[in-house]
């Protein structure tokens, strides 16, 4: 696939199927990771996977910040909350470590730099004939799920992506009105 089909068609999937990544995928997946944009070479990113027992141990650490918010959360509310992590089978998430205090590299700059990061997995997982699938939501902010990630005051969890065997149908790419997004000075 040449480097313009895949950026024009890479799209999100939902429907994800095991097996996970193998070894040789995930190299190629964090090799790509690492080449974003890096201002003053801070590599202002972590990654984290989840797979197998992993996952269930992420989901418990989402149910407890669920029983955190709310000490009277129902049993469906904090089983649904361990479930949401079952749609794939590994999860990646991408961590932008901050380097406080850098003068050159504002804190937004690391943080888009981890997000690019980010884009670089699903470029990468998409290349592979992988399904992937960036989510965020109110867990990537809570004060539990952070701590239990084990995230400094300035770190900022950018996404948890999930990655599988692609377990639907695609569908159809929107296409979209580029003079609707671009200004141009002339």
């Amino acid at each position: 696939m040449d480097a313009l089909t895949l950026l024009h068609e890479r799209s999100s999937m939902g429907k994800l199927m095991g097996p996970p990544p193998s070894p040789d995928q995930l190299e190629a997946i964090y090799r790509a990771a690492l080449r974003a944009p890096d201002h003053k070479e801070l590599r202002p990113w972590r990654f984290i996977e989840f797979s197998g027992e992993g996952l269930s141990r992420l989901g418990e650490l989402f149910a407890e910040a669920e029983f955190h918010e709310d000490p009277h959360a129902s049993d469906t509310t904090l089983n649904a909350a361990r479930k949401k992590l079952l749609r794939a089978p590994m999860i990646i998430a991408v961590i932008a470590k901050v380097t406080p205090n850098e003068p050159k590299v504002p804190k937004v700059e690391q943080v888009i730099s981890a997000g690019c990061a980010a884009h670089g997995i699903l470029l990468a997982a998409h290349a592979l004939g992988l399904g992937a699938m960036w989510r965020s939501g109110k867990y990537a902010f809570d004060p539990v799920v952070r701590k239990g990630l084990g995230l400094e005051e300035e770190d900022e969890v950018v996404a948890f992506i999930y990655l599988g065997r692609l377990g639907g149908r695609h569908k159809p790419l929107p296409e979209h009105d580029i003079g609707a997004f671009v200004e141009r000075w002339r």
